[in-house]
């Protein structure tokens, strides 16, 4: 196969650059002039291995894979060809492999690399609270750099748990960070539409900017469960289904726990059923 001399390698420290780029930078060819002779004299040797089992690289790529990283964001990591690592997955699917590309995706440390995809939960909450702010969702599309139908989409796959692409949670948060605050009223939406987006917000417990103005730094949590819109007795019966389901506890002591009367949680709990356990006693 005819080398490709038309593009520039993505990088100077593998041996692809001079072989499959025609790359003849100095230091590249003196790279590829040292394998060679390691390759020489390890034949001689007896000890020449020029593939070695492809298995723990495929492991590792699935293992990426879990934490956002592509196959081919995984290459570019690497220095490699994407397509020298599709073989691996694709029938007829490819046991073997390089030693240099192995190690090449096997050194590759995800906690050392920006993720792809993202958990949804603070882009859903950073465009809910600007419709309690009185943004209609279709007024998102265009700050947001979203396609219309894309808005609402993104608060459908936090409600299922599934992750977004990191460049579009980056957009959001651009925007909400220029939008927060301001009236909708200023840039171009009527005061009919922006009470109309109150209302939906305000029937599903959407939490404003404002409220999350003091709490930033558990915007993006999945685990933190905001209070807003809840009066009293909602808090408490919330408050009371976790420590009885988390720590088998009876009404009597999660009410200790919480400061109220255990009458007082019993009535929380009879007008919040959702909250209570079979269990209770």
């Amino acid at each position: 196969m005819a080398r490709r001399t038309d593009r520039q390698p993505p990088n100077h420290n593998t041996l692809t650059c001079y072989t499959n780029y025609g790359c003849r930078l100095p230091e590249c060819v003196n790279r590829y002039r040292q394998w060679n002779r390691n390759r020489v004299d390890a034949i001689k040797a007896g000890q020449w291995q020029p593939l070695v089992d492809a298995e723990p690289v495929r492991r590792h790529l699935r293992m990426l894979g879990r934490h956002g990283i592509s196959i081919r964001q995984a290459a570019v990591l690497a220095g490699i060809s994407p397509r020298s690592l599709h073989p691996l997955f694709h029938r007829p699917v490819r046991h073997t492999v390089r030693p240099e590309i192995a190690r090449a995706v096997l050194a590759i440390d995800p906690e050392q690399v920006t993720p792809t995809r993202v958990d949804a939960t603070g882009t859903a909450r950073r465009i809910q609270a600007l419709v309690a702010d009185g943004w209609p969702m279709k007024h998102l599309a265009n700050p947001l750099g979203l396609y219309p139908s894309y808005v609402p989409a993104l608060i459908s796959r936090s409600e299922e748990g599934k992750p977004i692409r990191a460049t579009t949670a980056a957009k959001v948060a651009d925007a909400y960070t220029r939008l927060a605050g301001q009236k909708p009223t200023r840039h171009g939406v009527s005061r009919r539409l922006a009470k109309q987006a109150r209302n939906y917000a305000a029937a599903r417990r959407w939490p404003t900017t404002g409220y999350w103005a003091d709490r930033m730094d558990v915007i993006d949590d999945p685990h933190f469960q905001p209070e807003y819109g809840l009066g009293k007795r909602q808090i408490i019966a919330q408050e009371a289904h976790w420590i009885m389901r988390a720590g088998g506890l009876d009404r009597a002591t999660a009410a200790a726990r919480l400061g109220v009367d255990k009458s007082y949680l019993d009535h929380a709990l009879r007008d919040h059923p959702e909250y209570d356990l079979e269990t209770a006693a």
